[in-house]
């Protein structure tokens, strides 16, 4: 019986020999290096920026349960990563795994997600450069003007529509995008080193805001340690569990952990670098483990810090941990932090635009884009120029003209589905391809994956309604694009149809 081209599957001899050729990249990247370009696309926007809005919003205190929550639905999801990329160790992360696993209609659902979740998240991070960019230089006596600050309107939950910001465009956002993009186009050594000495100086900044903020926690401050209850769980705008907003939204721990999920976006993206790994079936499982685990236990301390240092209802949401030490009596730690979060928030954006590409690039050597343009490696940089180009202008457009909070929760949501679908694609892959080489092996399987579907799935549904609607229509979009180009141009349906013929 023939099977249904929809739900073709790649084997694992193809994807190895799709790489060896002139469009392959350099392997270069070692396990210090990845889990520097983990860390690096990890800690950023969501610790400096997304902790205040949750704390103040929906969680108070308990957002450093929120983070154990959000961290313990990363943790499953990881192991089943770094078992892909141990097998897989090509470009094209989820996507290649699903492409391998469950067939090409799925390959590009979750490719046409994972776009969603750098593209958007690049906006996203690129929004929090500008406001602390902005918060920075206003200690310095200067001022970006009004009508270049931010995006041209926002959503106020409150009132339950788009409001007028009485702004142009947020020129900060697109000012880093295309140095970013710059730095990426010339090469991943130097965009790795770059991203490398970022790192570090965030990560000075991280446990200098620990160790001095500790010294002026307040316990008073941790009561009452869950005001907005410790659930938050919606079902398409109707409240299953914890209190609800003014605006209908969940309140709550867990929709505190839907919301800062944004946080822990990025140790996904070393699995899009393992065509680049020195020894990818052990240095990318590493990467992607470290990174994590480290990442987490920053966040908790911090959360702990920060809400300790200010009642929660008092946190300033756009610069909350800078904010904080104004408010304790320490503005020239302000100045500090606000620069310390520049150079990490700009590692992030570095790390997020580094991996779409690859992303596109996977796609491109299957024909679901056009391969000439997306797949066109650089001769001298081996880098995707033309996919990195593409991306920037994309990105700078929405960090342009799209807000803030839109843009956040519509990056987790489609994070949630692409860790769901890789849990998936483990248990599928066990039954179906149970002798493959395995140098990583996800542990008490099929219990983590399972647990990896339930509480990816719980913080999708802590998100306010209306992202599960902008879910559905870019995924809808992306349905157009496949059925009207993807499926006709796909090399592995053509390289089917010639072995039928013969």
């Amino acid at each position: 019986m023939r099977q249904n081209p929809l739900f073709a599957t790649k084997s694992m001899e193809r994807l190895m020999e799709e790489m060896r050729g002139e469009n392959r990249l350099r392997r270069i990247l070692g396990p210090v290096q990845l889990t520097s370009l983990g860390v690096g696309a990890i800690i950023g926007t969501g610790i400096f920026v997304l902790t205040g809005q949750a704390a103040h919003d929906k969680t108070g205190p308990a957002l450093m349960l929120s983070f154990v929550a959000a961290g313990i639905a990363c943790i499953f999801a990881a192991l089943c990563y770094a078992e892909f990329a141990s097998m897989v160790p090509v470009a094209g992360s989820a996507y290649t795994y699903a492409y391998a696993t469950l067939g090409e209609l799925f390959a590009w659902i979750i490719g046409w997600d994972l776009i969603l979740e750098y593209a958007v998240g690049s906006a996203t991070v690129a929004h929090g450069w500008s406001h602390y960019f902005q918060d920075f230089i206003g200690i310095l006596g200067l001022k970006i003007p009004h009508v270049f600050s931010t995006a041209p309107f926002d959503y106020d939950p409150k009132l339950g529509h788009f409001v007028s910001t009485g702004t142009l465009l947020d020129l900060p956002a697109i000012i880093i995008t295309i140095i970013v993009t710059v730095i990426l186009v010339k090469g991943i050594r130097e965009s790795a080193s770059f991203n490398a000495t970022m790192v570090i100086v965030k990560l000075i900044i991280v446990f200098f805001v620990i160790i001095v903020g500790a010294f002026y926690v307040n316990p008073a401050n941790w009561k009452p340690f869950a005001p907005f209850g410790l659930t938050g769980v919606s079902f398409f705008g109707k409240t299953l569990f914890g209190q609800t907003g003014a605006g209908g939204e969940p309140l709550g721990m867990l929709a505190g952990a839907a919301t800062i999920f944004f946080a822990y976006i990025g140790f996904d993206s070393v699995s899009t670098h393992a065509e680049e790994a020195k020894n990818p079936k052990r240095d990318v499982p590493i990467g992607i483990v470290t990174s994590l685990v480290l990442c987490t236990v920053l966040y908790i301390a911090v959360a702990a810090v920060l809400t300790g240092m200010v009642p929660y209802n008092k946190i300033n949401i756009d610069a909350p941990v800078s904010d904080a030490f104004r408010q304790v009596g320490l503005p020239w730690a302000q100045f500090l932090i606000s620069l310390g979060a520049i150079a990490g928030i700009t590692s992030v954006l570095l790390v997020m635009m580094l991996s779409q590409p690859r992303v596109i690039l996977a796609m491109a050597r299957d024909g679901l884009v056009p391969r000439n343009f997306f797949a066109a490696i650089h001769e001298r940089f081996r880098t995707p120029w033309k996919s990195t180009i593409i991306t920037g202008i994309f990105v700078a457009t929405l960090a342009a003209f799209l807000p803030l909070r839109v843009l956040a929760e519509l990056v987790n949501i489609g994070t949630l589905f692409a860790f769901v679908v890789v849990c998936a694609a483990v248990l599928i892959m066990r039954r179906t391809n149970p002798n493959a080489p395995r140098p990583f092996r996800v542990p008490f399987v099929p219990l983590t994956p399972i647990l990896g579907i339930l509480t990816c799935t719980l913080l999708m549904f802590s998100l306010p309604a209306e992202n599960w609607w902008r879910l559905i229509i870019w995924l809808a979009i992306g349905f157009f694009i496949y059925f009207g180009y993807g499926r006709h141009h796909s090399v592995l349906q053509q390289a089917r149809a010639r072995g039928d013929n013969s």
